[in-house]
């Protein structure tokens, strides 16, 4: 019968144990010098040697003559620990017999003393699956058990053991397995089984195992059942359904050129050709970090922005247990990245494609690059004052003197604003923001400046941006006081920025709008701003004065 290969090179010694030095080093010494305890906690992941290491140093304590704390393989007691028939040694599973009868029968024959060995040894394995009474039928035994018997709790999920137990235990954290080591034991397991595998398998091998050897192991098992020998990383792709290198990269492109439809049908494509959706996810996370890291230790100059790569794999790493968890992942997978190229994308690099503003005669900014191959328009954008996209801000009222354009001078800073729109304008007011947090409470701007921080910066160009605010209310309420807020911004932020102020649902509208015009290679037009005319009010010079300070006495109009 066949023997798996995760059995059949499992380490008998504390010498073929690999990547637990500081563990097997503190058990060998404690054989030599026999000091060792009567009850140990091995935690850690699975495939990690817990197990193996307890069976091993079970065995090791029991040798009538070990050497240098390693059992010699000679003797009575080694011969009988080795064989299968050996009673002395019991191996508990803790997920098939956790309740309290089966510890109170553990508690009943721990007294007997042992048939052949010097110590009976239990060993319980995933011991965080006892129930509660179980571990309190245990707990006496454990604070003082016979002379002649060891106790070994192995566990993957310390956290679920009882204080009152870890605390009467000798601990060690059995870490996980360098990708280096498993390729080692993998390359020596291939050479002695003589198959022919690329080395670039062992490494992914080693990748997908997560430090769990065991895992590795059973990799390597069922790539040479599905193909004895000349095992390509096509071979390792398919089996484990996943895909390559070369498709993820394609893939990631797509998501950043916010293609969505190609996106839903890369997406479909793998789900239909039997793809783990969930394993793509983490090799598109792999994919991002190993981008990341080039960028800023080789210094690889990246295709898109590195936050781009930074937000995908923050946004899927956050998701992937509900991913995991959901009733359909490959819909959750779908919404996640639609919303991911719509929202993030959108905000933060569609407005990063523009090109620096040159001031040409005509004043004609080239807002989108990337499609000017495939578009034959060439159509400059005048934002028409009376058209129905325009926000009509007609009906605001306030006790102030009113700017009778108010609409207009709004109108032409949206336009201005998103003809030289940049990211790192973006990024720079975002900090700038910040600085407002110092005026909170100021008793002569803190409302102000309040008001500001309760917005949300949209989008930032070269002399203006555009906020917006939540509610219809709360935009009539600030453009009431849009000089002072302007004026109160530019002052602390020492900048020279134009606001303008819509509500979130009219933003939704004008980014609408904005995609619409990227998509036809529609070009904005730079437009100078109209000089502001006030509504005549004699008893509210403060506003007036207020407004001549941000636009200058020589523009402003009285009426």
């Amino acid at each position: 019968m066949y023997q798996a290969l995760y059995r059949k090179y499992r380490p008998v010694d504390f010498d073929s144990v690999i990547g637990q030095n500081p563990i097997i080093t503190t058990l060998k010494n404690s054989i030599i010098h026999n000091n060792f305890s009567h009850a140990y906690l091995f935690f850690g992941s699975r495939g990690t040697g817990k197990t193996t290491v307890s069976k091993i140093f079970a065995r090791n304590i029991n040798c009538d003559s070990p050497k240098d704390g390693i059992a010699c393989g000679k003797c009575d007691s080694c011969k009988i620990s080795f064989s299968k028939e050996c009673v002395d040694i019991i191996e508990i599973d803790a997920a098939s017999n956790n309740g309290v009868d089966e510890i109170r029968e553990l508690k009943n024959n721990i007294n007997l003393v042992p048939s052949s060995l010097k110590y009976k040894v239990y060993i319980i394995d995933e011991v965080h699956m006892l129930s509660d009474s179980a571990f309190n039928a245990l707990l006496k035994t454990l604070e003082e058990p016979p002379q002649h018997v060891v106790f070994i709790l192995a566990t993957t999920d310390p956290q679920k053991v009882p204080e009152t137990i870890v605390s009467r235990c000798q601990c060690f954290s059995f870490k996980k397995i360098s990708n280096e080591d498993i390729f080692e034991k993998l390359s020596e397991i291939c050479k002695k089984e003589k198959i022919i595998i690329q080395d670039d398998v062992l490494n992914k091998i080693a990748i997908y195992s997560d430090g769990g050897l065991r895992d590795a192991i059973g990799l390597l098992d069922k790539l040479i059942a599905y193909k004895s020998t000349d095992i390509t990383i096509d071979d390792f792709n398919e089996i484990n359904g996943i895909i390559s290198d070369e498709e993820i990269s394609s893939f990631v492109h797509n998501v950043f050129e916010r293609k969505f439809s190609e996106v839903l049908s890369n997406l479909s494509q793998f789900n239909s050709c039997g793809k783990n959706l969930i394993q793509i996810i983490l090799q598109l996370i792999e994919y991002c970090r190993n981008e990341i890291i080039s960028y800023y230790i080789d210094h690889k100059k990246l295709d898109y922005p590195i936050v781009n790569y930074e937000e995908l794999l923050n946004i899927f790493n956050e998701k992937l247990f509900d991913i995991k968890k959901s009733n359909n992942p490959s819909i959750y997978i779908e919404i996640t990245f639609l919303k991911f190229m719509n929202d993030y994308l959108l905000n933060n690099d569609d407005f990063s494609k523009n090109e620096p503003v040159e001031k040409k005669s005509e004043n004609v900014i080239n807002v989108d690059n990337s499609i000017s191959e495939e578009i034959k328009k060439d159509t400059v954008l005048n934002i028409d004052l009376n058209s129905d996209s325009n926000i009509d801000r007609t009906s605001f009222a306030s006790s102030n003197p009113r700017i009778l354009n108010l609409d207009e001078i709004l109108n032409v800073r949206i336009n201005n604003t998103f003809a030289t729109a940049d990211k790192n304008l973006l990024k720079l007011e975002n900090k700038n923001f910040d600085l407002l947090k110092d005026y909170s409470f100021d008793t002569k701007i803190g409302y102000l400046v309040n008001s500001l921080l309760d917005s949300t910066i949209r989008v930032v160009g070269s002399d203006s941006m555009i906020i917006s605010f939540s509610s219809d209310g709360l935009v009539e309420e600030n453009l009431s006081h849009l000089v002072e807020l302007n004026e109160v911004y530019n002052k602390i932020t020492n900048s020279n920025k134009n606001i303008a102020i819509v509500s979130d649902s009219e933003w939704d509208k004008l980014k609408n709008d904005y995609i619409d015009h990227l998509k036809n290679n529609i070009k904005y037009s730079i437009k100078k701003e109209p000089d502001v005319v006030l509504e005549e009010n004699k008893n509210d010079d403060i506003i007036v004065n207020s407004a001549i300070s941000l636009f200058g006495e020589d523009i402003v109009e009285v009426e």
